[in-house]
C-alpha cells in the first residue's frame, strides 16, 4: 500500500475529527466531535500551535494520525516531545506506518532537544504494547488521573 505521512493540513481537519471518533472507540473512550474541528484548527494552525499533527494519506485519503506536544520534565531538566494520539484504520495497521511515524517523531525530538518521547496507552491495548515494546521502549508504571476545571468556592 502506498502512502504519505504528511504535515496535517486545513482540509484534512474533518477527517481528523471522524478518526479521532474511531481512536476513541477503539480506547473504550467517549468523544463527542461537537466544537472539535475548529478547536483542533486553532490549535495546529495558529501562530504558536498549542497541537502539531501529521497525517497518513493513501489513495483513499487520510487513514491515520498522529499528534503531539512539547513538554518540560522537571527531573531531566530538558523538554521532551509528547505523542497525544497515534492511530491508523485497522487495515493500515502491521504494514510499518507506527515504525515510520516513531521515526518520524524521533527526528522531531532530536532536532527540538527534547530528553525523550513520552506517550501512553490503555493496559488493555495489547497489540499496542507489543509494538511498544518491540520498538524498545520502556513503559513506566503510573496511573494517570484527570481533573475538569471548576471554580473554587472560598469560604
Amino acid at each position: 500500500m502506498k502512502y504519505d505521512i504528511r504535515s496535517c493540513e486545513p482540509g484534512d481537519l474533518p477527517t481528523l475529527v471522524s478518526l479521532c471518533e474511531k481512536h476513541a472507540a477503539h480506547e473504550q473512550a467517549s468523544y463527542s466531535p461537537e466544537g472539535k474541528l475548529e478547536a483542533l484548527r486553532r490549535a495546529i494552525f495558529s501562530q504558536s500551535p498549542s497541537l502539531y499533527c501529521y497525517v497518513v494519506a493513501s489513495a483513499e485519503g487520510v487513514v491515520g494520525y498522529c499528534t503531539f506536544t512539547f513538554d518540560f520534565s522537571t527531573w531531566d531538566a530538558q523538554r521532551f516531545l509528547y505523542l497525544d494520539c497515534l492511530y491508523l484504520n485497522p487495515e493500515y495497521r502491521n504494514l510499518g506506518i507506527g515504525k515510520k511515524i516513531f521515526d518520524l517523531l524521533m527526528d522531531v525530538a532530536i532536532q527540538n532537544q527534547c530528553a525523550n518521547l513520552q506517550w501512553q496507552t490503555p493496559v488493555f491495548n495489547e497489540r499496542a504494547i507489543e509494538f511498544y515494546n518491540r520498538m524498545g521502549a520502556k513503559a513506566k508504571e503510573k496511573m494517570r488521573f484527570s481533573l475538569e476545571p471548576k471554580p473554587v468556592e472560598i469560604v
